[in-house]
């Protein structure tokens, strides 16, 4: 199994927008075949170091994680992403 995870710091970190683009990333949900898992959490501390938003998705392999990334579901919610964040990072790794 890949989890392929990703945390994102928005540029307007207002509790509103932040709803919103944690819709839009749930909105992949049951869209793309080979996405078997998908979870968005916001965050509630709000400390200096938070991030806003955890995208955790997992996948049967690579492959299926590369589908993913090309996946014409998955296209609009990285243009939202790219135009929505400050910074991001992520973690891919294998269970």
């Amino acid at each position: 199994m890949i989890t392929h995870m990703v945390l994102f710091k928005l540029k307007d970190r207002t509790p509103d927008s932040i709803a919103r683009t944690a819709e839009v990333l749930r909105s992949m949900e049951g869209k793309i075949d080979v996405l078997r898992h998908i979870e968005v959490g916001t965050d509630f501390l709000r400390s200096d170091r938070s991030y806003d938003i955890a995208l955790i998705t997992k996948f049967d392999s690579m492959e299926a994680l590369q589908a993913y990334q090309a996946h014409p579901v998955h296209q609009p919610v990285i243009e939202h992403m790219a135009s929505v964040r400050e910074s991001s990072v992520s973690v891919d790794y294998e269970s």
